[in-house]
């Protein structure tokens, strides 16, 4: 992984370090969103409680992202990466100590923890606005690619590694609840290993204040427009996000953890072959037709997958959704960066991300209440029911914008 690989041409290598730290990221988050459900329920908590935790970590991000958007621009944004950084180790440490279920969601709520697939954390802002800055044009939709690429690659990976507690259980010898907790730790430690990284980005300049991003203004229109659409998408994902499929997985198909695992390596890699090929497919049918003519056939496997009768099936169409599902990333934050002024691009980043977050943060107890009562297909169906609702108002209402 060189830095000539993960630059395009002409994008500044000051970014280096936090495309490093995004691959960190995502690999602790990858296992930690299929080892979360059974930690809690190795702890003796029930499926509502895995719904509940996670929209607790949700929401949590959904707040602190807000606050970025709202007061971040007063800051630089190096400081606050490296406090989030911060954040994430003692989430880790935390998480791995403690046993009961109020403090552990208590600290969900303040940390890093990351149950679904894609980035909705504090550091999403902040990354997106740096690294909008260090490109243009194609180059800066290369640059969003190239990131997404990176988080869906160790996010496969990460997801492989959470079978090591049960590799922990045969050869250490030591209870399965303590291995969870080696994860959890480990997760801690990337946290620390990310603050490391982002000490070797740019200090803040005093002659730069006056370049500081700015709240919202004139671009306030399309970003509410968007935050809005965000939200109907999201509100939707989190019925299906990594912590409930893995749960699914467990409760229909009495999967394994680390057959579990083993899935969402394979998804993650699709995932990740799919964000490669955005730019090229946005270049020539543009962002938003990508957009929405790759989300709609995702969202039409997972509705079919809560049906098909053996995990053969599922896996094969639940793969075909990664293929295809993910392709938006990249293009949906080079799409936002582009429609907004260089200076508003951070609070458009928070706030299209906060009711993201927000609306994903409630779906997944509802998703989690629908298991507890048996109806394990519906949490599937709605999602892709809302998701294809999503792409043809996104559709109809951005299809004439030009970037």
């Amino acid at each position: 992984m060189t830095g000539r690989w993960l630059l395009p041409e002409g994008v500044d290598r000051v970014v280096l370090p936090l495309l490093v730290g995004k691959a960190l990221r995502a690999f602790a988050d990858g296992y930690v969103a299929v080892l979360l459900p059974a930690y809690l329920l190795a702890l003796g908590f029930g499926t509502l409680d895995v719904g509940i935790l996670s929209t607790a970590t949700l929401l949590g991000s959904a707040f602190a992202t807000l606050a970025v958007g709202a007061w971040g621009h007063r800051f630089h944004h190096r400081n606050l990466l490296l406090g989030a950084a911060l954040l994430m180790l003692g989430t880790g440490l935390s998480f791995a100590s403690l046993s009961a279920f109020l403090p552990l969601l208590l600290v969900a709520f303040i940390g890093t923890l990351n149950p679904s697939s894609g980035d909705v954390s504090v550091f999403l802002p902040l990354e997106h606005a740096r690294l909008a800055e260090s490109g243009q044009g194609t180059a800066r939709t290369v640059l969003f690619a190239r990131c997404s690429l990176l988080g869906a690659l160790f996010a496969a990976l990460g997801a492989l590694a959470s079978g090591v507690p049960q590799l922990l259980v045969s050869v250490l010898r030591i209870e399965l609840l303590s291995g969870f907790r080696v994860m959890f730790v480990l997760y801690g430690l990337m946290g620390g290993a990310v603050w490391l990284l982002y000490r070797r980005m740019p200090a803040p300049r005093r002659e730069c204040a006056v370049a500081a991003p700015q709240a919202l203004r004139e671009s306030k229109g399309v970003v509410v427009r968007l935050a809005l659409l965000f939200s109907l998408d999201s509100f939707a994902g989190g019925l299906a996000i990594n912590a409930l499929m893995a749960l699914w997985f467990f409760q229909r198909f009495d999967l394994s953890l680390a057959a579990a695992g083993s899935f969402f390596f394979w998804a993650g890699l699709l995932s990740a072959v799919s964000q490669l090929i955005a730019p090229k497919v946005a270049e020539r049918i543009g962002l938003v037709n990508t957009m929405v003519f790759t989300h709609i056939p995702a969202s039409i496997c997972l509705i079919a997958a809560a049906f098909v009768p053996t995990l053969g099936l599922a896996f094969t169409l639940l793969f075909v959704r990664a293929l295809l599902s993910q392709m938006d990333v990249p293009v949906r934050s080079a799409f936002v960066m582009e429609v907004v002024t260089p200076a508003e691009r951070a609070a458009a980043a928070s706030f299209t991300a906060v009711p993201r977050s927000l609306a994903s943060a409630i779906s997944p107890t509802i998703g989690g209440a629908m298991f507890a009562v048996g109806w394990l297909a519906a949490p599937l169906v709605v999602c892709g029911i809302l998701k294809i609702s999503y792409d043809l108002m996104l559709w109809r209402a951005f299809r004439q914008h030009k970037t």
